[in-house]
């Protein structure tokens, strides 16, 4: 497993998405789309104005390739960024982490944007890095999340109960996915066909 891929410059990439580093230059090209609600309302918190926007970029970077390694996606088709998404919860003993904190402006909803997002981090975590885990979370609430990752190839392990507490106080319950590092051979095959290319195989 390779244990030092927190200090590495990751850029990956498909013909419809780009995944760079997170930092504070090009996150500020999210502001066009990051005000809305809908897209943070099961993650925990609300962005709302320009001071909630400072402090995500500056919450963000300050655990950058500590705590977790977050990236800016880039819609190829629109030549804009789309969000972001992190490698988080890194367990180096288990060789495992979870794929999570992903979220898109609204326009890129429905577009497969997330399919060929998912598809870059998996075979990023279990080709390159040699993860043995790979785990999903998300809102018990938040039903098109879960479809999302359920297309993946993932496995419903369990609901979580008051998981953790959102910025309004309330107790939020997380439904657990996985994908381990038997399963991704197969699960590649079936699921991400189209990002497949001979030599891949």
């Amino acid at each position: 497993m390779k244990q030092n891929f927190l200090e590495d410059n990751i850029f990956i990439e498909n013909e419809k998405v780009k995944l760079i580093p997170f930092n504070s230059i090009d996150a500020l090209k999210l502001n066009k789309i990051i005000f809305d609600d809908s897209i943070w309302q099961y993650m925990g918190m609300y962005l709302r104005n320009q001071n909630d926007f400072e402090n995500y970029i500056l919450d963000t970077l300050e655990f950058q390739r500590k705590n977790y390694y977050a990236f800016l996606i880039f819609d190829k088709q629109t030549n804009e960024f789309a969000g972001s998404t992190r490698l988080g919860n890194i367990n180096f003993n288990s060789e495992k982490l979870e794929i999570g904190w992903t979220w898109y402006g609204k326009k890129y909803h429905g577009t497969g944007l997330n399919h060929a997002t998912k598809f870059e981090l998996l075979k990023f975590c279990f080709e390159y890095i040699g993860l043995r885990r790979v785990q999903f979370s998300t809102d018990l609430e938040n039903i098109a999340s879960q479809k999302a990752i359920l297309k993946l190839g993932a496995k419903q392990e369990g609901v979580f109960r008051n998981n953790y507490i959102d910025s309004e106080g309330k107790s939020k319950d997380d439904v657990y996915y996985s994908i381990i590092s038997d399963d991704w051979k197969n699960i590649k095959k079936q699921y991400f066909a189209e990002f497949i290319f001979k030599n891949d195989e």
